[in-house]
């Protein structure tokens, strides 16, 4: 690693440690109030406080970050009982579902690629400048076309073949291989082969997808082609937590970009590639910064 690659992640590494609570639940006054006055009394100091209330389904969510270092709950356990103990009265008094995370744990993340390198290539870029604050412990791929980017970034990569007649034993080794690397989550950088539901429904909000169209647009196989036999103006990528229903999970971030008449085929892959590594970074980043709240099959990104 390079001396000023070594600088950037150090910086990076060394920002304010925060801890971040994040709420769902019915929409109801004193909600803010009440989590505010919380952090106050117990000697935090918010930072970043983001909130949305969804009149469609009556449900309020919120993000609140603050400084924990004068903070007098300890949270040092994993199963956070002590801060439990102390929220309880405030969550049940308002029916919230709540999670604590801190910005100085970084999560496992586990990437599966296939052929195509151009998103697997930029979030390890991202990753070693410290862009990225999580840790890769395995790069797993169906082909080996991809083995020297993993050693430039020294990261260990399995190769598991997958046929028709064997999918389900390499979906074993997967998981196998996911909890001897002890993964938070996996990231899906152009990884052409369909995970089983029996997979899927193994890792619920865990899994991270790229698609190379603006879904609900062109879902499934050979979207540029779809949306170059259709004239479209714009194509765009998607990137979303994976689900049972094929291209059907969450949204975290979408981005577009103009095409025209003169544009080939070729030209709109080109084009999208571009996208795709930046879309799904986004998504990827704002996922380990614990910016994402999900409700039905809807996300919202803070």
């Amino acid at each position: 690693m390079s001396i000023r690659k070594a600088a950037n992640r150090a910086a990076f590494e060394t920002m304010k440690n925060s801890a971040i609570l994040l709420v769902s639940c019915p929409d109801a006054k004193g909600e803010v109030a009440s989590i505010a006055d919380f952090v106050y009394r117990h000697n935090g100091n918010i930072l970043h406080a983001d909130e949305h209330a969804d009149e469609e389904s009556g449900l309020f969510l919120m993000r609140v970050e603050f400084d924990p270092k004068d903070f007098d709950i300890d949270l040092s356990d994993k199963d956070l009982a002590d801060f439990a103990k102390h929220f309880s009265p405030i969550a049940e008094k308002f029916q919230m579902n709540w999670r604590l995370a801190q910005s100085s744990h970084r999560p496992r993340m586990i990437i599966l690629v296939s052929k195509y390198d151009h998103c697997l290539v930029d979030l390890l870029y991202r990753h070693q400048s410290g862009e990225l604050a999580c840790d890769i412990p395995l790069i797993i791929s169906n082909h080996a076309d991809n083995q020297p980017i993993a050693d430039f970034y020294k990261i260990p990569y399995a190769v598991v073949s997958i046929t028709k007649d064997n999918k389900r034993q390499a979906e074993e080794q997967f998981q196998s291989l996911i909890e001897d690397h002890k993964a938070d989550f996996m990231v899906l950088a152009r990884y052409m082969q369909i995970l089983s539901d029996d997979f899927v429904n193994r890792y619920p909000q865990r899994i991270i997808n790229i698609h190379h169209s603006f879904l609900p647009a062109f879902i499934g196989a050979r979207p540029y082609h779809q949306a170059f036999e259709r004239g479209v103006k714009l194509i765009g990528a998607t990137s979303h937590y994976v689900t049972e229903v094929l291209d059907d999970g969450p949204i975290i971030e979408q981005d577009v970009v103009r095409v025209s008449h003169r544009d080939t085929v070729e030209d709109l892959i080109r084009k999208g590639r571009d996208l795709e590594k930046v879309v799904l970074s986004r998504a990827v980043r704002w996922h380990v910064e614990s910016r994402v709240l999900l409700y039905g099959n809807k996300t919202v990104v803070f």
